[in-house]
């Protein structure tokens, strides 16, 4: 996986963006993804979350992660990436740490697991996972804990 992180206002220690790299390593490895791979992570304040929300979901209010998927299903984009032989781009990630303190707070459990489990329910939704309906969340939900699990990171 080809991984770029943007963490500008240092919001991670270096063992937290260690974890993370490995973990998305980890998760594209379960879902069989090729090592070239891209996608990019920026973490954000609280602040600056609630802005892109407002803007691209018109949700005035903070989130923990909001994904952005550079391609559709019905895009063709995967094949025209492999007919060109060059690396599929599943697109871009912004995580607001602060809000998965929250949440981890919230929800009794670490702080690294709920990191984790922001992480990888983006890349998730980045690779067209979803949880609208009840089918695809049963899905979705359950690849997402094995991953976590797997790797590591327990309720």
């Amino acid at each position: 996986m080809n991984l770029t992180t943007y963490d500008e206002d240092q919001l991670l220690t270096a063992a937290e963006m260690k974890m993370v790299v490995e973990l998305v390593d980890f998760a594209a490895t379960k879902i069989d993804l090729p090592a070239d791979t891209e996608m990019s992570i920026t973490f954000v304040s609280p602040e600056e979350i609630q802005k892109v929300n407002q803007d691209y979901r018109q949700v005035d209010r903070p989130t923990d992660v909001i994904s952005f998927a550079i391609e559709d299903e019905d895009d063709g984009i995967e094949s025209l990436e492999a007919q060109l032989g060059i690396p599929r781009n599943i697109g871009d990630l912004i995580i607001a740490p602060a809000i998965a303190k929250e949440h981890a707070t919230n929800y009794g459990h670490s702080y690294h697991r709920e990191l984790g489990y922001t992480v990888v329910h983006g890349f998730l939704h980045l690779n067209g996972y979803d949880h609208i309906k009840p089918e695809d969340e049963k899905k979705m939900i359950a690849l997402q804990e094995e991953i976590l699990e797997s790797y590591g990171l327990k309720r």
